[in-house]
């Protein structure tokens, strides 16, 4: 089934949502990702430095032991240097570890005891060696003989190994958090990669299988196209031969129809003449009272065979105005159109010259716009046109106010537009294409017509090759627009007389 430009777009887009929604995803999980690493990476950063601190603090007890014992072995206080450095040292390292060690409410309270053994130990050391300074050795070694000193080192070193057994416990464990969070992000990095893929692959096929559709569109049309010329041609030869059969078809029954009227009106004119005769013979004879006859018959040709032959005059009269009119179309349509270079600007300018004494007896003011637009047609059938449009506007003027009729035109493309704009009656809404048709008027028919201007405008108009309409307001005036083209071109195939 062939799929259709909506469709294609339809699932494009979605193609491109799905895509989009992914890399969303992806970014999303990669910052909540990274975010978590970086957490680790912070715990991970101060149990390393627990570790460290801690293991500073046991090696700097150890130090300032050694130089304790050293000094009371010798006496040498080139010994107690290491003690002064590890003293001096202590405090800062154990504040470090307890800053290290803030929120881990676990290990608070190792670190606690932690600090208060390195207290212990430094007093401890601190006694012995003043002791020994003090010239009292013997109460200082009877100290260390003791074990306290040896105690508080071994609790201090348990201490610590607890700090440093429960750092490496929580290391251990963020090392395997962030791994399992790496092998997430592997994951989903992979998966998020198949489905974009995916996502790709589909609209690709999606615009492939589109695009293939529309190759063999193209083919089918380019075959299409290599015969549609002379199909047109065939159906033109065809409406053309409609035509020429409808056109001498009216020529034939106006023409026939005009011997058979001839004949009525003659016959009405003999008829006429020999009723005069009668009511001539009637009026010469005696006027009795009683006949009842009599009276009858003068009755009738006084006033009912008169008044009889007058609308058998107005009918023929009028169907002969109407024949005359179809005949005109029909040799209007037959006629051979002749495209030569016209001024518009001189053709209208005379064709308002012809009723300008009828306007201005019918105070009617006609103005032509200058400069207006030439073009390549036939002169004839725009005499024609402008014409009927010109006398129309004058006919049905409004005689409540001065008339005012405006001719103008303007390119517009490659083609002109004219507009004949009035003040007159208007034409109401639904009357505005009817006007149009053979033999229909609307409005009141206050004036002489039989309807065939119009239609004779629009007929003469398409065979030019343009079009007319017509935009009014009942009460305002009517604008009539002709769009014609620049040059009338003649189809070699197709005849001029052709309507």
């Amino acid at each position: 089934m062939p799929v259709s430009s909506t469709t294609v777009t339809r699932r494009t887009l979605l193609m491109l949502l799905a895509g989009a929604l992914t890399l969303l995803a992806i970014v999303a999980m990669s910052g909540w990702l990274a975010e978590s690493t970086r957490r680790y990476s912070q715990a991970v950063a101060r149990m390393t430095e627990i570790r460290v601190v801690a293991g500073n603090l046991l090696s700097q007890l150890q130090d300032a032991e050694i130089g304790q014992r050293g000094y009371l072995l010798t006496g040498d206080r080139h010994y107690l240097q290491p003690y002064e450095n590890a003293r001096n040292a202590v405090g800062g390292t154990v504040a470090r570890l307890r800053r290290v060690n803030e929120g881990e409410a676990g290990t608070a309270g190792v670190v606690d005891r932690i600090g208060s053994l390195a207290v212990a130990k430094l007093e401890e050391l601190e006694q012995t060696i003043a002791l020994s300074e003090a010239g009292r050795k013997d109460e200082a070694l009877a100290i260390v003989r003791t074990d306290r000193g040896m105690r508080l080192m071994d609790e201090a070193r348990r201490s610590l190994a607890d700090l440093i057994g429960q750092a490496d416990a929580q290391l251990d464990a963020q090392v395997t958090a962030m791994g399992e969070q790496a092998s997430l992000s592997r994951w989903v990095a992979t998966l998020g990669t198949l489905f974009i893929l995916l996502v790709v692959g589909g609209a690709v096929g999606i615009v492939l299988r589109y695009t293939r559709e529309l190759v063999q569109a193209q083919r089918a049309i380019q075959i299409l196209n290599g015969t549609l010329e002379q199909r047109v041609s065939e159906r033109t030869v065809d409406l053309q031969r409609a035509n020429d059969e409808i056109q001498r078809f009216a020529y034939i029954v106006s023409h026939d129809l005009r011997a058979p009227l001839v004949n009525v009106m003659g016959f009405t004119s003999e008829f006429q003449e020999g009723l005069a005769s009668v009511r001539a013979h009637l009026d010469r004879q005696p006027a009795e009272q009683d006949d009842a006859v009599a009276s009858e018959a003068k009755r009738a040709v006084a006033e009912d065979l008169p008044e009889a032959i007058g609308f058998i005059r107005a009918s023929t009269t009028k169907m002969d105005r109407l024949i005359n009119a179809i005949l005109t179309l029909s040799r209007q349509g037959r006629r051979t159109l002749t495209p030569e270079p016209v001024s518009m600007q001189e053709l209208l300018e005379n064709t308002v010259a012809s009723v300008r004494h009828q306007a201005s007896e019918l105070r009617c003011a006609i103005d032509v716009a200058s400069p207006l637009p030439s073009l390549v047609s036939d002169r004839l059938a725009l005499e024609q046109i402008f014409g009927n449009l010109i006398d129309n506007a004058v006919k049905y003027l409004d005689p409540a106010r001065p008339g005012r009729i405006s001719v103008r035109g303007r390119a517009d493309g490659n083609g002109l537009v004219f507009e004949v704009a009035d003040n007159g009656r208007g034409i109401a809404p639904q009357d505005r294409e009817r006007i149009f048709e053979l033999f229909r008027r609307a409005g009141v028919q206050d004036r002489p017509g039989e309807g065939i201007g119009l239609a004779h405008v629009r007929a003469l108009v398409r065979r030019l090759q343009g079009d007319v309409t017509v935009d009014s307001t009942p009460g305002q005036g009517s604008v009539f627009r002709i769009t014609l083209p620049k040059i009338l071109t003649l189809s070699p195939e197709t005849p001029a007389h052709e309507a």
